[in-house]
């Protein structure tokens, strides 16, 4: 793909080289076809055959010989050769016109073509980097390694699962192996064998939360490999499919219509001198006529079909052999990806609508240009009026109010190109997301049908944390001497509100950039500052944007900030360095100094927020809107400097440390320390009951034996006994 991008880009640069040349030796032509009119047919015919032997051996020439279908523009020209040689008569008008009137049109042409070349070549290498970039992270970064991470894991708690159920076995096979034996011995040995029953059970029901978990990571980690791999497979199909097509149009604006023009006015001043060339210059009329810019276009895209093909799509590499290859939404899974294609869904509406709009906008200007492209010029043409003198000719092609109104026209035109090319590149990055966010919708909606009548997502026990001990300030107060106290590495409070993110709002649009609810970032702070975890449950009774807001609040408001202002200057000088080898780097040094727990927060904060950006197309904040809502939180203004000046430096600062955290951030070997999971699931394992009778007990009294099957605890109620669920129970 890099060997056709490069094609690609280098093929534009061929055409403008090729249409340069071109435009170069039509305007040659002209000025050598005014100094030898008066040298009649002999003249002319040498000019032709000089410009005829040129093309003769150029590059595009003998890619288009075999089968003679050559680009529009180029047969014209063509034409136009054939027939000077036909040319044996001088003019005076003819003369003005080819060395005043077209050459200037000729160099405005060549203007274009160059600035058009440029602006489509940086089109189409942006897209060609956010093309790579893409799947780069698909391949390296996130969503296959943290599946592959996780899948391993899951292998890993199966086995250590089976393994305990055998040891069950085993116990069980000893226990019943032996049903004899001395009174005095079975006495002896009763309480030590009860004892080990007792831990093996144990062993078994730990092992068994721990693989329902790692098989819950395993599944979500998949679903997210899955959804990116898609992405990336729908971005490309969308640029080699689209884009690059439309990205010729871009480059093939207003070129084929200028040229035409120009020698539509060639052929008008041709017409009007010699009516002898009639019949030459209907075959002339003929090739302008045929100049197509979508089939130079298709002729391109077929004559050089290794450039443009688009590749084959990625294929989806199960790893450690998992059998499933599509996205799930079953069990625990489907409440999730409902909710998340529902946010998507709305994003994706909305993503379609704005791109309507702006192709709409785009149709309009188009046409406004072609009509500007397409406007008569009669100026062009007043050499023939009146007298046909030298000095009358000269006094006519230099008015004064002819000048004007090319000028104006020239200015109107290259201000509608500008709004043009702004519009144009703006649809191409909208349409570009909004394939990705179809091909996951697409995805998510047939996982969801699929998973219609597997069930429901389970209803959690709310289990309470028990509350910290900690007697320093949370809010407000000093990190590090909290940690200390506290014996926490990250505090209650980042990690939860992380945690419900991770769990809820990743695709949540507009997440730490619309303000939430006062009234209930007020309530969970004061829950967080009696040592308690308000979102632990995982239920979704809290908004978004307030748990993103007080994660804000919580750094904002540190006695001490996380970046001390002795380091202020030195990290605002980081925005001056022009490399990201050079911002890494000296941003690494910088935090070295920081203290380790201090560091072991950074570090978790920004892992999180680099991967939160990695959902941009849905939630709209990518590393620089998330830099922009944190930047201030993070860094202080230094006292003394303008802050609307310094905190443009202080966002791209912080962006870069989303952007390359596992660069500048130390890893676990070097700083030990827990480190932000991408794929999380809660704590608790969910259960669901319900009585068959719609019967149960409410406020009432029974006595717990033991654990039974999945946590169940077996029970006693009066003469009843059975199966009682996994409920909290509190101790009377």
């Amino acid at each position: 793909m890099r060997w056709q991008m490069g094609e690609q880009v280098r093929g534009l640069d061929s055409q403008a080289e090729s249409r340069q040349q071109l435009l170069q030796d039509v305007a040659d032509f002209l000025r050598r076809k005014a100094e030898v009119e008066q040298e009649y047919s002999r003249g002319l015919e040498k000019l032709s055959e000089r410009f005829s032997a040129k093309i003769r051996g150029s590059k595009e020439h003998q890619n288009f010989r075999k089968d003679q279908n050559l680009p529009s523009p180029l047969n014209c020209w063509y034409t136009i050769l054939n027939q000077t040689r036909q040319a044996s008569r001088d003019h005076g008008a003819l003369s003005e016109i080819y060395t005043g009137h077209l050459a200037l049109r000729l160099v405005h042409i060549s203007e274009d073509v160059g600035r058009l070349a440029r602006k489509s070549k940086e089109m189409e290498q942006q897209m060609q980097d956010e093309l790579l970039k893409a799947i780069s992270e698909l391949q390296m970064v996130s969503a296959m390694k943290s599946y592959q991470t996780y899948r391993i894991d899951c292998l890993n708690a199966e086995a250590k699962l089976r393994e305990a159920e055998r040891q069950e076995e085993k116990r069980g096979g000893g226990r019943h192996s032996d049903p004899g034996g001395s009174p005095g011995g079975a006495g002896l040995d009763k309480a030590p064998r009860r004892t080990s029953l007792k831990k093996v059970e144990r062993l078994l029901e730990k092992r068994q939360s721990k693989f329902m978990e790692s098989k819950l990571k395993c599944a979500k980690a998949r679903n997210d490999y899955l959804l990116s791999l898609h992405a990336a497979n729908a971005a490309i199909s969308n640029y080699y499919v689209r884009d690059v097509a439309d990205l010729l149009d871009c480059f093939d604006l207003g070129f084929h219509l200028s040229l035409g023009k120009v020698l539509r006015t060639y052929l008008a001043a041709e017409s009007r001198a010699q009516a002898a060339w009639q019949q030459g210059l209907c075959t002339i009329e003929g090739a302008i006529d045929a100049l197509d810019p979508l089939g130079d276009k298709s002729r391109l895209m077929e004559a050089n079909p290794a450039a443009y093909c688009p590749p084959l799509c990625f294929d989806y590499q199960p790893h450690e052999g998992d059998e499933v290859s599509e996205v799930r939404a079953e069990g625990p899974l489907r409440n999730e990806l409902v909710s998340r294609f529902q946010h998507l869904q709305s994003r994706l509406n909305a993503i379609t609508l704005e791109t309507d709009e702006v192709n709409k906008t785009l149709k309009a200007t188009l046409q406004s240009l072609v009509d500007l492209l397409a406007a008569e010029e009669p100026e062009a043409l007043d050499a023939f009026q009146g007298c046909q003198s030298t000095e009358s000719l000269k006094s006519t092609g230099s008015d004064a109010g002819g000048k004007q109104a090319l000028a104006k026209r020239r200015a109107n035109q290259q201000e509608t190109e500008s709004f043009y090319i702004m519009k144009f590149k703006e649809y191409l990055s909208g349409r570009s997301i909004q394939t990705k966010l179809q091909a996951k919708h697409d995805q998510m909606k047939e996982a969801i049908e699929k998973g219609e009548n597997v069930g429901s997502r389970l209803p959690r026990v709310r289990r309470s944390r028990p509350p910290s001990c900690c007697h320093h300030k949370l809010f407000g107060g000093d990190l590090q001497a909290f940690l200390e106290s506290s014996g926490q590495a990250v505090p209650l409070v980042v990690e939860s509100c992380i945690r419900f993110i991770n769990l809820h709002g990743l695709q949540h649009e507009g997440i730490f950039r619309v303000p939430g609810s006062q009234a209930q970032v007020s309530e969970i702070r004061n829950a967080f500052e009696k040592g308690e975890d308000p979102l632990g449950d995982g239920y979704m009774h809290h908004d978004l944007d307030s748990v993103a807001g007080v994660l804000k609040l919580y750094f904002r408001g540190l006695e001490k900030p996380l970046f001390p202002s002795d380091i202020v200057p030195e990290l605002l000088a980081t925005a001056q360095l022009e490399s990201s080898a050079e911002r890494i780097s000296h941003l690494r040094a910088l935090l070295s100094q920081l203290p380790p727990a201090v560091l072991v927060v950074l570090r978790y904060l920004f892992a999180f927020l680099n991967h939160l950006s990695h959902y941009s197309d849905e939630n709209m904040m990518d590393p620089h809107n998330l830099a922009v809502c944190f930047g201030p939180t993070l860094v202080t203004v230094p006292a003394g400097q303008d802050a609307v000046s310094v905190q443009p430096h202080i966002n791209e600062v912080v962006k870069c440390l989303i952007v390359h955290h596992e660069a500048i951030f130390p890893g676990t070997s070097q700083l030990p320390g827990p480190q932000y999971e991408k794929v999380m699931a809660l704590a608790e394992e969910e259960y669901w009951y319900e009585g068959a009778m719609g019967r149960g007990w409410h406020e009432e009294r029974f006595t717990p034996q033991r654990v039974g099957p999945v946590g169940w605890r077996r029970g006693e109620r009066g003469n009843n006994r059975g199966l009682v669920p996994p409920i909290v129970l509190p101790d009377r």
